[in-house]
């Protein structure tokens, strides 16, 4: 394979992180379409699978492992990874996720000292960051726009990265390339009233009325179905987050931990009452669905948004 067989992914801005990692399993499928993609966490490796899953096997093809919140894999398991690095298989490609900072450093160092390519996901935070992104998204969807241009999306948009790169690729398939501010005042006239977060805000806490109104109300203001789909997707994978951190941990700590502020942590744990496990991956999955629907996999993407809607609010019961 052309792909390094070692690559650490560094930060804590997910739409980053998932982008590096899309980025890798495409290049490796690239060379082999069948590419298996195996997601780890440290909760699943336990002594021996690793061994097990970087061994050749009977039906040949390529790998692609990715090992999540790798900053929390812990001594023995620390050492299984870096002594499968002296030595990684041919047709293995293993990704390891770190958030950064000074816990798993060890880790961190040793894939380096190996040869491992790094991957930087910093957060997006500073105001210039945000305006560089926003032409870097741009340009990425074959457009073009102006530093006041990307002042002015943000300020109608918001600082959500997924939310800005989804309207950043609609705005270009929109105007064909040339986004300015005519265009984005046109795009997002009458939005202000309701947002994707409010819909997403409804489902999670299972008030299926309310929901189904606020979505209506924003299609109907303008608010284009990707950034509800967007928005319906921050805020389950928010109870995911929240609902699988350490018992025990609060405050600065658990904020660090998760890349989330204490006031989002707050509102979400409030929000995880009436949830499982399993009704937050039920949730995750309707999510996944209408976001392949509205990007083009549904003829009617208003009904796609309340079907997931719908769903949401029946994995929280």
């Amino acid at each position: 394979m052309s792909v390094e067989p070692i690559i650490l992914v560094i930060g804590d801005e997910e739409l980053l992180v998932e982008r590096a990692i899309g980025d890798v399993v495409a290049s490796v499928r690239a060379g082999d379409p069948e590419t298996e993609v195996i997601d780890l966490a440290p909760g699943g490796l336990e002594p021996g699978r690793l061994a097990e899953l970087t061994s050749p096997s009977l039906f040949g093809g390529s790998k692609v492992l990715v090992l999540r919140s790798a900053q929390d894999l812990g001594k023995d398991l620390t050492a299984q990874v870096l002594a499968y690095a002296k030595a990684p298989a041919d047709d293995v490609v293993l990704v390891a996720v770190h958030h950064g900072g000074a816990k798993g450093k060890a880790l961190v160092d040793g894939l380096v000292k190996l040869g491992g390519r790094k991957i930087a996901c910093p957060k997006v935070t500073k105001a210039g960051e945000r305006i560089d992104f926003v032409r870097a998204e741009i340009r990425r969807a074959g457009g073009k726009i102006s530093a006041d241009g990307a002042r002015s999306l943000l300020e109608a948009v918001g600082n959500d990265l997924r939310e800005l790169a989804a309207a950043c690729s609609q705005l270009v398939s929109d105007t064909g390339g040339k986004v300015d501010d005519a265009a984005i005042a046109r795009y997002y006239q009458g939005r202000a009233e309701v947002s994707g977060f409010t819909v997403a805000d409804k489902a999670i806490e299972g008030r299926l009325a309310e929901a189904l109104e606020q979505l209506r109300w924003a299609l109907a203001t303008g608010t284009p179905p990707v950034l509800i789909v967007s928005a319906l997707a921050q805020g389950v994978r928010g109870l995911a987050k929240v609902g699988g951190a350490p018992r025990g941990a609060r405050g600065a700590s658990l904020a660090k931990e998760l890349g989330m502020p204490p006031w989002k942590i707050e509102r979400v744990q409030r929000q995880l009452r009436g949830w499982t496990g399993d009704g937050v991956a039920r949730a995750l999955t309707a999510v996944a669905e209408a976001d392949a629907q509205v990007k083009g996999g549904a003829a009617d993407p208003a009904y796609a948004l309340e079907k997931a809607v719908s769903e949401i609010i029946a994995a929280r019961r």
